[in-house]
């Protein structure tokens, strides 16, 4: 491939990325930090059985969403994912509404990373917090604890900038690390734990499973990072999609696991005023202070792969917006030397950076908010997947699921139906109902979004050439504001 010392005006990602790379970034985005600091909440609201249910439940469904995502990756493995899928099939409009939508999604994850990172830090090094700022929620922000998830954001956004290659790296080997921390939990879990400690295994009445499963969407959000670097990795389509299954089924096992370990470790009372739940659960396995530590250096880690593989799917998705004309030019800039969209990385990296100076209580807005848009954008890449299947039948299709007959679109259904009811969840008055700060949250990022929603070109059809139509429109766009400059 021409690099771009020989070729500056290159609009193509380069291919760097093997099938472990992109399944670990797959994976390494859906572990994050919330298997640590969620974990005594989960138990809490459901006990372990109820808990270990609702991440059944909602791994069962983001793995039908993962089929249908599966198939159209292998059909279209472009950078961008959900952007090229619902263009093709639904045009322009829609497409930026589910591709705005996903990337809201990713830009919480990353902002809450951002938090996650000095609340980690500060379990390890408790005397860290110097320096009052200002009070959220009860929360007292120090500029030392704020500036230490600033550090972090710049570096994460830096080696982004340098290669995703060099970020797979990084993402290897954290999630290597992460797996070591697993297996340990199991391990003290299976010599340390004891089954009576996992009582209550149901709580009492139906909320607490939703409170519970209203976080999936948020915990499970990653396999999608798979389609966004589809157009940086190098193994056939086929594989790719196979990929985006296997990372939905592999942190379905993880949560499971975690919840398990962790209720088997303690009593649910102690477990329920514990600071940092599974870090002293994982402690008390091996009645050792250290091991707790060791615990939140996985959760570092988890924090990291997050970090960095959902600021990937950000900036490729904004990269893809950019690229087809809807958003600013700006954003489709590739950086001269690294071949990478370093102003989309910097873009959602500046964001996050702002996030810690708003306190640990960001963590659950943060969770709450990203959610009803990351359904939103499953939602729409459901329909999608059945309106090709109708419309597009002789659309190339390495991997099809379900075959040619109905048991294809059944699972297209199925996918709709549930993305609809969960999202039906959020609204006010049901079980797991949304407060009002993650409801402002996404308000303003919808609002963002309007500004440009209403720019983007209305009358270019739904197909196969609707993205080099929406392109060819709107360079014709700029050349004309262009010509009115120059008279």
């Amino acid at each position: 491939m021409t690099n771009n010392k020989q070729n500056p005006g290159a609009t193509t990602l380069a291919k760097t990325l093997g099938n472990w790379d992109a399944l670990a970034l797959g994976f390494g985005a859906m572990i994050g930090f919330g298997w640590v600091v969620l974990t005594g909440g989960w138990l809490e609201s459901a006990g372990t059985l109820g808990a270990v249910l609702a991440m059944v439940v909602g791994g069962g469904i983001m793995a039908i969403v993962g089929l249908t995502y599966a198939e159209l990756t292998a059909s279209m493995p472009k950078a961008g994912g959900e952007h090229n899928f619902i263009l093709r099939a639904l045009g322009p409009r829609p497409s930026f509404i589910g591709s705005w939508a996903i990337t809201g999604g990713y830009v919480t994850i990353v902002a809450f990373e951002a938090v996650a990172f000095p609340r980690t830090v500060e379990y390890i090094f408790p005397g860290m917090s110097r320096i009052p700022l200002w009070t959220v929620a009860g929360f007292e922000v120090n500029l030392t604890w704020a500036l230490v998830g600033v550090v972090a954001g710049l570096l994460i956004t830096w080696i982004n900038i340098r290669g995703i290659k060099q970020a797979s790296v990084v993402q290897t080997f954290t999630v290597i690390f992460l797996l070591a921390v697993g297996a340990l939990m199991i391990f003290g879990a299976f010599s340390a734990g004891d089954p009576q400690h996992m009582e209550p295994l149901f709580t009492p009445g139906m909320a607490g499973f939703f409170t519970v499963l209203m976080a999936v969407p948020f915990l499970f959000i990653g396999f999608d990072v798979i389609p966004q670097s589809a157009e940086e990795v190098n193994i056939p389509a086929r594989q790719i999609g196979k990929l985006v299954v296997i990372s939905v089924i592999l942190a379905t096992i993880w949560y499971v696991m975690v919840v398990l370990t962790t209720s088997s470790a303690m009593p649910a009372s102690e477990l329920a005023g514990a600071d940092i739940a599974t870090a002293d659960a994982f402690g008390a396995m091996f009645n050792s202070e250290i091991m707790a530590k060791i615990l939140i250096a996985g959760g570092i880690a988890g924090i990291l792969t997050s970090w960095n593989s959902l600021l990937i799917g950000a900036s490729r998705l904004v990269f893809s917006l950019a690229r087809s004309g809807m958003l600013p030019e700006w954003f489709a800039k590739l950086h001269p030397k690294y071949q990478t969209p370093s102003n989309a990385l910097m873009f959602i990296g500046g964001i996050s950076l702002l996030a810690p100076f708003f306190g640990a209580e960001m963590l659950g807005w943060l969770v709450d908010s990203g959610a009803p848009s990351i359904i939103v954008a499953y939602l729409l890449v459901s329909v999608t997947f059945l309106v090709l299947r109708r419309r597009d039948a002789g659309m190339d299709r390495p991997l099809r699921i379900g075959g040619k007959g109905r048991a294809g679109e059944a699972i297209g259904w199925i996918a709709v139906l549930l993305t609809a009811g969960l999202l039906s969840l959020y609204m006010p008055g049901m079980p797991a109902s949304l407060t009002w700060e993650p409801w402002l949250i996404f308000a303003i990022w919808w609002a963002l979004g309007a500004l440009f929603f209403f720019k983007v070109p209305a009358g270019i059809k739904a197909g196969p050439e609707a993205e080099e139509q929406v392109v060819e429109l709107v360079r014709a766009r700029r050349k004309a504001r262009a010509g009115q400059r120059i008279t």
